[in-house]
């Protein structure tokens, strides 16, 4: 008894514990895709300002291969570039050097001495390989007692040209922290030369020990020749306190309600045993209900089917063949129909019905039309006449129901059909493989006015035709058109060279298998010599 209430507490508390775990995980990966958005922005504003550094050498470089060295007015353009650190201004150090003769040292120097200098064979390697490259080249000189980073550019291609050269003085200790009022304030960063994170090619840090505080993110910058990466950590969550605290406040209401979800759970058990009982009885009631439906819609499909012709009429030179599907909608009868009658062994009066509704005034109604329909014709009224006199024996405004009739009389010898229609659809005419609906004038259904007339379409067929006449139950589907179910039976109808019985059970099977709401006459003749 108390088992269940067991079971929902560990599961609460497994859900409450999965749900943290994820609410963390979420949080985890959406402060590093925050992480990693604040370090973009801040790669932009490291471009920008790189632009900044190269842009002044190489108007010194153009300037000095236009002046061809005049030391004068480099001078004249490097005093506002150069200043002492934290001064402002790009460089710390600004010197040009003669191609030719890089092992010389520089010609002209503008604020503190290069240390490059000092290192004549690395100082002319380098240079020359800048005077060589279109791009800015940078080197760290981070070994040396006062560390710099060393930019060189020159126009490349100029024989006998100037390579200017500068440098900056990194902060002490490599350490700089970042300006409260800064777009970047709560976070911290490294800025290291290369693509390496190694306290050799650090530049700059916010913070004394390295590595960062995970989660940390890194982007590279291009620079020059070479490239800059920028490693970024948080020191707050980005997306505030609420998600770093979700997962503390899921597990405090998660126990509590698995806690109350087990005290529910144990007074729901303690009135299991009364509900158990009760639905027994529904069960019981349930079977009845099942078993009282099957034979109630037994007894409907069999009274359906005695209201519907035993046998077809087979007369020379023509097959007569019928189907009749019940649709879904219940235990009521239908009011569809289906009627072949022969006239004189040489003519066929084919008839089909559809009375709207359901139940059994549907069933009297059809009845009722089904039995004049067959009294008219053996007073050898054509199918005109057989149409205007039932129109007189239903009243739409009296019993609430209207009904639409095919009517289509076939003269086996002269292979003629006359079609006659009371709001019905067109039957469709098979030969040769190819189909099309009979083009007949539609009269207005049965029921809708007493003294309607009606006109009678009239056509010679190929032999071998086949004719066939449906209530729309077979061509009808909710939401779509009826020219759509019109085509679709068209084309199933000429896919298939079978007997007649075949065909129709093969065109109730494909167009409706079982999935129509409403009944299913169909209907067809063929002639066979």
């Amino acid at each position: 008894m108390f088992w269940l209430p067991v079971a929902t507490l560990i599961v609460g508390l497994l859900v409450t514990g999965a749900l943290a775990l994820v609410s963390h995980s979420q949080f985890v990966s959406n402060e590093k895709r925050l992480l990693a958005l604040r370090v973009r922005d801040a790669d932009a504003a490291v471009a920008g300002a790189l632009s900044g550094i190269q842009t002044p050498l190489v108007s010194a470089a153009e300037l000095a291969d236009s002046t061809h060295g005049n030391m004068a007015k480099f001078k004249a353009l490097a005093t506002p570039l150069v200043g002492a650190a934290g001064s402002g201004r790009p460089y710390n150090s600004l010197s040009l050097w003669r191609v030719n003769s890089l092992a010389s040292g520089p010609v002209a120097v503008q604020g503190a001495p290069p240390i490059l200098a000092a290192q004549p064979s690395e100082a002319a390697s380098f240079l020359a390989a800048a005077a060589r490259s279109p791009k800015l080249s940078v080197i760290g000189l981070l070994k040396v007692p006062a560390p710099r980073l060393g930019y060189a550019f020159a126009n490349p291609g100029t024989t006998g040209g100037y390579v200017v050269y500068a440098e900056n003085a990194l902060p002490a200790n490599r350490h700089s922290r970042l300006q409260s009022t800064s777009a970047f304030a709560g976070l911290d960063y490294a800025l290291y030369l290369g693509r390496q994170q190694t306290p050799a090619t650090l530049l700059v840090s916010n913070v004394r020990h390295l590595p960062l505080a995970s989660p940390s993110h890194a982007e590279t910058v291009p620079f020059g020749n070479n490239t800059l990466t920028l490693a970024m950590s948080s020191r707050a969550p980005l997306g505030g306190a609420l998600p770093r605290d979700l997962p503390w406040i899921i597990g405090v209401l998660g126990t509590v309600l698995s806690i109350a979800a087990a005290a529910l759970t144990l007074r729901l058990t303690q009135r299991r045993r009364a509900a158990e009982q009760l639905a027994e009885r529904l069960e019981v009631i349930a079977s009845e209900n099942e078993r009282l439906y099957a034979e109630q819609r037994g007894i409907a499909q069999t009274l359906q089917h005695a209201m519907l012709p035993a046998s077809l009429p087979q007369i020379r030179g023509m097959q007569a063949s019928a189907r009749y599907e019940a649709g879904e909608q219940g235990v009521d009868v239908g009011g569809d129909w289906y009627d072949v009658i022969d006239l004189d062994g040489r003519r066929l009066l084919l008839v089909v019905g559809d009375v709207s509704g359901r139940g059994l005034r549907a069933a009297t109604t059809m009845a009722s039309l089904r039995y004049a329909i067959r009294a008219y014709a053996a007073q050898d009224d054509g199918p005109p006449e057989i149409l205007n006199k039932i129109s007189r024996l239903v009243d739409i405004t009296e019993c609430g129901q209207l009904a639409t009739v095919l009517c289509a009389m076939v003269d086996t010898e002269q292979r003629r059909l006359t079609v006659t229609s009371a709001g019905h659809l067109p039957p469709l005419l098979i030969s040769d493989g190819a189909g099309q609906f009979v083009d007949t004038e539609v009269g207005l259904p049965i029921g809708v006015e007493a003294s309607a007339s009606y006109r009678s379409t009239t056509m010679t067929v190929p032999s071998s035709a086949t004719v066939v006449a449906f209530t729309d139950g077979l061509v009808e589907r909710r939401g779509e058109s009826l020219d759509e179910g019109l085509e679709r039976l068209r084309e199933t109808a000429t896919r298939h060279h079978v007997g007649l019985p075949e065909l129709l059970e093969t065109l109730v099977t494909e167009l409706v298998n079982g999935r129509s709401e409403d009944d299913i006459a169909i209907v067809g003749v063929r002639w066979t010599s």
